[in-house]
């Protein structure tokens, strides 16, 4: 009797491509993966509508889904709309209790409305509000993994992520977030796996953490 494979569905962050999980490597005996790709968002859609949206694209049933930053705000609220096996939410936030001070005095303000999204051909922007980074000698890093630079998306993107309302945290979800996280550095606090030196960005760099342990995370046996 064949073993029953597991689709497992990643949503990359803000303004990234897909491709921050090339590193990612699950076993084709236990495993498929599936990389799903923002949207261009319709003009005033909530995150709600985008969400399901988002679940349409899914082809199969009892799924994993694992969502980085902005895209771990997104798999939640898709959760709250689907039956999925175990839902991962990486460098990102619980609730919006946990999101830093910054973005709550934009909410406050709503200053978010005249960040200079227009600048979306700077790398630099990009990567900061994306990555937590100003780029450096990683430029090329980069671009390769910022692909998104539709106006329209980011300035609907930063508004879902600042004007986020979840209160709690999804009892179901399972946290994963890095100790040295620089955009959301409230994130471990609670339940939460903390990943040792893990940046905002270290779905990329410590990938070798999640090929050990999302098996193991997936399977319960952990």
């Amino acid at each position: 009797m064949s073993q029953e494979i597991i689709h497992v569905y990643f949503m990359p962050g803000m303004a990234a491509n897909p491709t921050i999980f090339e590193h990612i490597k699950l076993s084709e005996d236990q495993f498929q993966m599936h990389w799903l790709e923002w949207m261009i968002p319709n003009k005033k859609e909530s995150l709600e509508s985008y969400a399901k949206r988002m679940i349409a694209k899914i082809e199969h049933d009892n799924i994993v889904l694992l969502g980085v930053s902005f895209g771990g705000i997104l798999v939640q609220e898709m959760s709250k709309h689907m039956k999925l096996r175990k839902l991962f939410v990486v460098s990102s936030v619980k609730s919006k209790h946990e999101l830093p001070k910054r973005m709550k005095l934009m909410k406050i303000t709503k200053a978010y409305k005249i960040l200079p999204t227009q600048l979306v051909s700077n790398i630099d922007f990009l990567a900061k509000y994306a990555f937590g980074e100003t780029v450096t000698k990683r430029v090329e890093l980069y671009k390769k993994y910022l692909s998104v630079s539709d106006k329209h998306y980011l300035d609907w993107a930063i508004e879902n992520v600042i004007e986020w309302n979840q209160d709690q945290p999804n009892a179901a979800a399972i946290y994963i977030h890095g100790e040295k996280d620089s955009i959301f550095p409230h994130s471990c606090i609670g339940n939460c796996l903390v990943v040792k030196g893990g940046t905002h960005i270290m779905i990329i760099n410590k990938f070798k953490w999640f090929n050990e342990n999302l098996p193991k995370l997936i399977l319960n046996q952990a």
